[in-house]
């Protein structure tokens, strides 16, 4: 039982961290739309969850523990950035100095990611207290 609420919880923190990162890479997408030669990038978050989570359900970047008790993380060594890989993003508005970032898309993938991570956030807080209204006996 504890460790179908752990695992839970793992998987909400590594729908919050690959969302933190995405919005890193999209931030630097942004800061970058005037720097000549500059190539935007993004992820396909579906597929970096399910290799995420592959990675953490096979054990590769677990913890090892030697005792049965211990929890298992993998966020602790390195976390998601060290662990998805941004692609180039294909360019939908031609420009002179060779910049491919679409200002208007990254703000539009900015917002759609912040909301999305705030939505994570509410899941984790209904988990926390469902948890404890069980723990309580409410």
């Amino acid at each position: 039982m504890f460790e179908q609420l752990t695992n839970r919880m793992e998987q909400f923190s590594s729908v919050l961290q690959l969302r933190a990162h995405r919005q890193q890479v999209i931030a630097s997408n942004i800061a970058n739309a005037d720097t000549p030669g500059y190539v935007a990038r993004d992820f396909k978050f579906d597929a970096a969850l399910r290799d995420v989570m592959d990675r953490a359900g096979s054990g590769r970047g677990a913890l090892a523990g030697n005792d049965a008790g211990h929890l298992r993380t993998w966020s602790s060594q390195g976390g998601v950035s060290e662990q998805v890989k941004a692609d180039y993003t294909v360019q939908t508005q031609p420009s002179l100095d060779g910049n491919s970032v679409d200002l208007d898309q990254q703000r539009a993938n900015f917002t759609e990611n912040a909301i999305q991570y705030e939505s994570t956030l509410r899941f984790i807080n209904g988990h926390v207290k469902t948890m404890l209204a069980a723990i309580q006996g409410q």
